[in-house]
């Protein structure tokens, strides 16, 4: 494939990165691979403290991408129905008729604020339209708009009143993006910029049909063999007997590395993955699928650094 196409690709992720940027202060990294799940054609759980611009950070990317946005508040009273849509009765000349009004999933980004306090019959509904880009409701079965991405959020600090995700369920989202705290001279910006009366306007950088494409294109990057089993490696180490992991990651999570590093080289404007592209993804790809023992918690390990030693230890 030629050159060309990755160089016009990473041009045009680069003019939406300065986009974006208009609205939102620093969380680069937090922002590229938010696109990344986009061009993955799958979904994204970002935990974070309150206070950080998730909301707007996503409906900026929508904004950015032409894509209609939608966002839906979990709370444990949240019916099913509250999400998917439901029938509705009119009266229509003397004669009642049902007609079906679409939920909130009926959108191209889907921003599920707080998914650990839906409860489990709920989340089950958002992650099977997820799962199958369709809902079904009574007898009917509903297709969703492409592209289709959603976006959860849950909450660290505070977990009372939650229904945290199986790990099955977990399991359906490509990345766990951290977004941190911004550093002083980001926060000073932030401060800077939302304390006066002045809205940066924003301007549309691609159409839902370039990112249909792009989407395609991230798939035919291609991966050299010695990538693509490293890859793999990392993957097979987190169920092989390590002090720190009770529970490895899945050959799904094999996928996920391999395609979200594909993203990430489309958007650095490379047509090929590097071993940088691996490395970097496998934090995202695995941080939510393998579980620690109580041993290693009690003593503070994270998953990251547990990832961290894995990658060192893989040749």
């Amino acid at each position: 494939m030629s050159n060309d196409i990755y160089t016009g690709s990473s041009r045009t992720f680069k003019e939406l990165l300065d986009e974006i940027g208009k609205v939102i202060v620093g969380q680069r990294e937090a922002i590229e691979q938010m696109l990344i799940a986009i061009l993955c054609n799958s979904h994204a759980l970002v935990e974070s403290n309150p206070g950080l611009a998730k909301t707007l950070t996503i409906s900026t990317i929508s904004k950015a991408l032409d894509l209609k946005f939608s966002r839906i508040q979990c709370t444990p009273d949240l019916m099913p129905s509250d999400i998917t849509g439901t029938y509705i009765i009119e009266d229509i000349g003397g004669k009642k008729q049902y007609r079906f009004e679409p939920g909130p999933v009926f959108a191209n980004i889907i921003l599920a604020d707080e998914i650990n306090r839906a409860s489990p019959k709920t989340q089950s509904a958002m992650l099977e339209a997820m799962q199958e880009k369709q809902v079904t409701v009574g007898n009917k079965t509903y297709p969703l708009d492409k592209p289709f991405f959603v976006l959860a959020t849950q909450n660290p600090i505070e977990m009372e009143g939650t229904y945290p995700l199986p790990e099955a369920q977990l399991d359906r989202f490509l990345l766990k993006i951290l977004m941190d705290y911004p550093t002083f001279e980001d926060e000073k910006e932030i401060v800077h910029r939302y304390t006066r009366n002045i809205i940066p306007s924003l301007n549309r950088v691609v159409t839902k049909n370039d990112v249909l494409e792009l989407q395609k294109l991230t798939r035919d990057v291609p991966v050299a063999d010695d990538i693509r089993n490293r890859a793999i490696r990392i993957v097979i180490s987190t169920r092989e007997k390590n002090e720190h992991i009770e529970y490895g990651a899945s050959p799904r999570a094999s996928i996920g590395i391999i395609l979200a590093a594909k993203a990430r080289a489309l958007i650095k404007g490379r047509n090929y993955v590097s071993a940088e592209d691996i490395d970097a993804m496998a934090y995202p790809v695995l941080r939510h699928r393998i579980i620690l023992t109580f041993e290693s918690e009690r003593k503070g390990k994270t998953t990251d650094q547990v990832i961290s030693d894995i990658l060192k230890n893989v040749k």
